[in-house]
């Protein structure tokens, strides 16, 4: 490796490590929950939005009484939630690093390719998105966890949402080499962040599915797509990549009961209240939450 080679893949393991950060656990950001210090829950904003800075969150609502996958947008006072539809997350080239030459990094690409990367831990002028499960209704009743699917992702190259393991050690939650669905849990009333990576410049459509049984019984499930800009582009261009509704993926199950009302379920376990006692609680996967907790 030649002497301007070494010091560039110094950098960049420097740049990478304070980046991610020393094992910081995943939520202990200081981000107060959706809904608090206030007696209402944040209101559902319109019109499309570009969002390239600050803090942002992805997660489950129930919105008027439905279940729905939206996105909490602290960028605003009062934070909003929104339609993914309505969002294109801009990935700014202020978050390009390069592949440092370690092992552990691999599934990144080769030591000095160009990713662009939404690290874990905050920093100024980049993005910062996160995943909750906090959002009032869905805090008091959820059933244990959700559970989150990447059902396919389009893009002109990879994305890798990974996790700081103990030490630092990596831990790959999504990887769009492999094989689709992708899951992983979200245990209730938890606020997680993770590196977001994406290989070469341009738009990509992560389609992703969420899902749960509440308390009283019924499941319910949204599969939505979120828009990310990355790079030089015009985010504008993210809106046009292809029409949430010609997206078979991003749109919500016509099953019967699976995005009912919050509203019908609770009224009708008011009356069957005796039939969920039984209610089997998921087993947890142990590997899914690990480094996740404060």
């Amino acid at each position: 490796m030649t002497g301007p080679r070494i010091r560039r893949a110094a950098a960049s393991a420097a740049a990478l490590a304070l980046t991610l950060g020393p094992a910081v656990p995943a939520h202990a950001d200081g981000t107060p929950a959706p809904g608090a210090g206030s007696g209402a829950a944040p209101a559902t904003g319109t019109g499309r939005t570009v969002i390239g800075d600050g803090h942002i969150d992805m997660g489950p609502r129930f919105d008027h009484g439905t279940w729905t996958v939206q996105i909490r947008d602290d960028t605003t006072r009062p934070a909003t939630w929104r339609d993914t539809s309505d969002v294109v997350l801009q990935v700014k080239d202020t978050a390009r690093i390069e592949v440092p030459d370690s092992e552990e990094f691999g599934f990144l690409g080769d030591p000095g390719d160009v990713v662009w990367l939404l690290p874990q831990v905050q920093q100024d002028g980049v993005l910062w998105p996160g995943w909750n499960s906090q959002e009032p209704q869905v805090a008091a009743n959820v059933e244990r966890e959700v559970t989150w699917q990447l059902t396919g992702v389009e893009g002109p190259g990879d994305f890798v949402l990974f996790l700081n393991g103990s030490f630092g050690t990596p831990k790959v939650l999504f990887d769009s080499t492999k094989e689709f669905p992708q899951e992983t849990g979200i245990e209730v009333n938890s606020h997680v962040h993770g590196n977001w990576a994406f290989t070469a410049p341009g738009t990509y459509l992560l389609d992703v599915r969420m899902s749960a049984v509440t308390k009283d019984g019924r499941s319910h499930d949204s599969r939505r797509t979120l828009q990310f800009s990355v790079g030089p582009q015009s985010p504008q261009k993210a809106f046009a990549a292809r029409p949430p509704e010609d997206r078979k993926t991003g749109a919500e199950p016509k099953a019967a009961g699976s995005s009912a009302p919050l509203w019908w379920g609770i009224g009708a376990a008011a009356v069957t209240a005796g039939l969920a006692i039984g209610l089997v609680r998921r087993t947890r996967r142990p590997t899914d939450q690990e480094g996740e907790q404060p």
